[in-house]
C-alpha cells in the first residue's frame, strides 16, 4: 500500500537483520491488528538525481506489494506495510527538510530507506537517528557509518573500500589487455560525499605506491555540470593510462564522456572507469549511445546476478524496466529486512524497551568506525554511550543493543537454511564497509 508525495520533501548482512530487529524489539504491541505498518522512502524525485529516485521507488514498491500479497506482517495479525514517500529534491538542505517533515507528520514510522546521494543521506540520517528510526541506505560514503550512529545501516560496500579493493582488479585488467601494467591514473570527481570518499585512498601515496602507479590528474567539480570542456582539456594534457570518473548522475556522465570522445580520447584510447549505480541506468545508453560509451566500464557495490533471475524477471514484468540494478535491488531488500525484523520482534514499536529472546551474541556493525564488533561489546550495551541523554533513554538504548545481542542465534539459522535451499532473493548484497563478505539471500516464499 503506498501513498504519494504528501511529504515534499559493511560484510554480509548476516546480522544486519538482527540489528534492525533489535531496534524494533518491544513490549506488548501497541498496534491494532489491522493497522498499517508505516515505512518510509526518502529519495530524489526531482532534480538531476530524479531518475535514481524513480528506480528506488520501483524497487521499494515491489517489495511492499510482495510483502502485502504474501500475507503482510503475520506477527501483527496480517498488518499491511504502507510506504510513505518523500522527495529529497536536489540539495542536502531539501533532503534534510523532507526528513524533518516526515518525522513530524508520521510519528509512527518504524523504519525507512534513503536517500541515494551520500550528501543527502548524511543530512537525512541526522534526523532519523535523533528520532531512533532504523534507516537503511545504499549510499557509499564511509562517513555515513563512521559517526557512531546506532540506527543507520549501510547496505553497500563504502566507496573508499570499493576503491582499495577495485584498484588491483583494474590494474590486472589493464595488464591483461595491453601486456603492461598502467603507471598513471587520472581522476575527475564531483564534490559530493561518495566520490570524495572513493577519491581519498586514490590520493594516498601509500596506496598508489603499493601498485606502482601515480596520480597525474585530480579534478573536482560541482554537480550538475554545465560544460565538461575544462575538465577534459586537462585530461588531454595529462593523458593518464586510465581515468577514474566519479560523477553521480546520468547528465554529467553523458557530458563528460561525449567531450572525451569529441577530443579524440574515447573508445578506449583513455579507458574510463566510472563508479556508482547511475552508470547502469538504462537512460545512459539511450542518451549517450553505444559508440560514445565504448571503452567505459563501471564499478559498483551491488548488482543482480544469475541467482537473482526470478527476482529480476518479476521486476521487469512489473515495471517495464530492461533490468534491475542496485538502485532498485537495495531498497527492495531493505523493506523485506524490516518485515523480517518485525516478524522476529513481534512488535512494530521502535521505541519500547526490549524483551530479550534466547540466544547468543551476534556481530553487528551499526555505524561503527572500527569494523566488526559483537553487540554485547557495543558501548551502548556497556553503558558508555548516551552521555547527555536522560537516564531512561540511555537504558532504553542499552536494552535495544542487548536485544540485538540476544536475537542473533535465534534468527540466523533459519536464514542460513533458507539460503541453502532456495535461489537467493532477499538478496542482501547488503554489505557493511571494509569487509569482503558477499551476500545473505533468502527466497520470499521461505520467509513470508
Amino acid at each position: 500500500m503506498a501513498r504519494g508525495f504528501k511529504l515534499t520533501r559493511r560484510q554480509t548482512l548476516a546480522t544486519g537483520l538482527t540489528a534492525a530487529a533489535g531496534t524494533l524489539i518491544g513490549a506488548p504491541a501497541v498496534w491494532g491488528q489491522q493497522k498499517d505498518v508505516k515505512v518510509a522512502l526518502i529519495a530524489p524525485m526531482s532534480g538531476p538525481w530524479a531518475r535514481q529516485g524513480e528506480l528506488k521507488l520501483k524497487g521499494a514498491q515491489m517489495a511492499i506489494d510482495e510483502i502485502n500479497a504474501s500475507g503482510g506482517i503475520k506477527a501483527l495479525g496480517g498488518a499491511k506495510m504502507q510506504l510513505i514517500v518523500a522527495d529529497a529534491g536536489d540539495s542536502a538542505e531539501k533532503a534534510k527538510n523532507a526528513a524533518q517533515r516526515l518525522v513530524a507528520q508520521e510519528p509512527d514510522l518504524i523504519g525507512g530507506d534513503g536517500s541515494w546521494l551520500s550528501s543527502f543521506t548524511l543530512a537525512v540520517t541526522e534526523v532519523t537517528e535523533r528520532a531512533e528510526i532504523p534507516w537503511f541506505t545504499l549510499s557509499y560514503a564511509d562517513s555515513i557509518t563512521s559517526r557512531g550512529y546506532k540506527y543507520v545501516f549501510q547496505n553497500s560496500m563504502t566507496a573508499d573500500a570499493q576503491a582499495v579493493e577495485g584498484l588491483p582488479t583494474l590494474i590486472a585488467l589493464a595488464k591483461s589487455a595491453t601486456g603492461k601494467a598502467p603507471k598513471t591514473i587520472g581522476m575527475i570527481s564531483d564534490n559530493t560525499a561518495a566520490p570524495q570518499s572513493y577519491a581519498k585512498p586514490m590520493r594516498d601515496p601509500a596506496v598508489l605506491a603499493k601498485f606502482d602507479v601515480k596520480l597525474v590528474l585530480d579534478e573536482i567539480y560541482t554537480p550538475p555540470l554545465s560544460d565538461a570542456t575544462p575538465l577534459v582539456q586537462k585530461l588531454r594534457s595529462t593523458r593518464p593510462d586510465f581515468l577514474i570518473l566519479l560523477s553521480t548522475n546520468v547528465p554529467d556522465d553523458k557530458l563528460i564522456v561525449e567531450k572525451i570522445n569529441e577530443m579524440g580520447l574515447g573508445k578506449g584510447k583513455i579507458p574510463v572507469i566510472g563508479n556508482g549505480a547511475h552508470w547502469g541506468a538504462p537512460e545512459l545508453l539511450k542518451v549517450a549511445g553505444p559508440e560514445i560509451l565504448e571503452g567505459v566500464m563501471a564499478t559498483l557495490a551491488n548488482w543482480s546476478g544469475k541467482s537473482h533471475a526470478d527476482l529480476v524477471k518479476r521486476f521487469k514484468d512489473k515495471t517495464g524496466e530492461p533490468w534491475m540494478g542496485q538502485d532498485s535491488m537495495s531498497p527492495y531488500g531493505s523493506y523485506w529486512i524490516l518485515k523480517l525484523a518485525i516478524e522476529k520482534a513481534g512488535v512494530a514499536d521502535k521505541r519500547k524497551p526490549g524483551r530479550r529472546l534466547p540466544g547468543q551474541a551476534a556481530e553487528v556493525r551499526r555505524g561503527r568506525p572500527s569494523g566488526r564488533r559483537r553487540a554485547r561489546d557495543h558501548p551502548v550495551a556497556e553503558g558508555r554511550a548516551g552521555v547527555g541523554l536522560p537516564q531512561g533513554q540511555r537504558r532504553r538504548r542499552a536494552d535495544l543493543a542487548e536485544g540485538v545481542d540476544a536475537l542473533g542465534k535465534s534468527s540466523q539459522p533459519s536464514l542460513r537454511g533458507a539460503q541453502r535451499r532456495s535461489n537467493p532473493e532477499i538478496f542482501g548484497l547488503l554489505r557493511f564497509a571494509r569487509n569482503d563478505a558477499v551476500k545473505l539471500c533468502a527466497n520470499p516464499k521461505d520467509i513470508a
